[in-house]
């Protein structure tokens, strides 16, 4: 099964970086780019081809340690590096302002303001390893390549969405204060450290795996869960302007001119 898996998953590490750099191309007809911030997102997508392609994409699929630490590049710290890449600023620098008010539009709809809320977000990024883990599903997503292809887009895109609405530079529809932030990042750390040590007891889980994977997986996931959510920390605190607190909470208009100015 890891040899079917190979293919199709290590395409995603070359549209990513591709897509990004085609954006950057293009907003650079309006003027520069910071070229860290194009660092940080292709930094991101190797960690994704790391986790994906050999050694550990075939490991992943046979020892439950070679997954978690797959799960820890793809949902902890490649969103880390993508998201500070400030894709959705980038994308409305590139795109025609018609088209960029349509994306705008798009991130002040009611749908988004649900998804970007920050108990959503820290619900689909750490409440979701509580299912995973501690019920049948976990087994069957394992024993099926096309839903662990879409078990490993959700890993991605719920790391995103979490480090976004944390620490992200891009506009948000609704981002509470630094210090409600650095609250929900503490309750994440928790949820992390409280799923690691049930599964390093063993206790209610549903992982059909020898007991010493089991208990090396459980920890990867706490020192790694706590190191990366550590970097998202320092990534808040790098970015808090404290004398433009109120700045978040401006309208999206004058944040999508903010957009195509680009960031700093």
């Amino acid at each position: 099964m890891s040899h079917e898996m190979h293919g199709p998953e290590g395409l995603l590490p070359l549209l990513m970086a591709a897509g990004y750099l085609w954006l950057v191309v293009r907003a650079r007809r309006r003027g520069p780019w910071p070229g860290w911030r194009t660092g940080a997102f292709l930094f991101g997508v190797v960690l994704v081809a790391v986790a994906l392609l050999p050694p550990i994409g075939p490991w992943a699929h046979d020892d439950f340690r070679g997954h978690m630490l797959q799960h820890m590049l793809i949902g902890m710290y490649a969103p880390i590096a993508l998201v500070l890449g400030a894709p959705v600023t980038l994308l409305l620098r590139a795109l025609p302002a018609r088209q960029a008010r349509r994306v705008t539009a798009l991130l002040r709809s009611r749908a988004m303001r649900v998804l970007a809320d920050p108990v959503v977000a820290l619900l689909l990024s750490v409440g979701v390893l509580g299912v995973l883990y501690y019920s049948p599903l976990y087994g069957v997503m394992s024993g099926q390549p096309v839903l662990h292809h879409l078990l490993h887009l959700h890993f991605l895109l719920a790391g995103c969405l979490f480090a976004w609405v944390i620490a992200g530079p891009d506009p948000a529809p609704h981002r509470p204060g630094v210090p409600a932030r650095l609250v929900l990042l503490g309750v994440a750390v928790a949820a992390h450290a409280t799923v690691s040590q049930l599964m390093y007891s063993g206790l209610y889980l549903r992982v059909d795996a020898p007991a010493e994977q089991i208990q090396g997986a459980a920890q990867i996931m706490y020192y790694g869960g706590d190191i990366a959510e550590l970097l998202l920390a320092a990534a808040l605190v790098a970015a808090w302007r404290p004398a433009r607190a109120g700045a978040d909470m401006t309208s999206f208009s004058s944040k999508q001119a903010q957009a195509v100015r680009g960031p700093r």
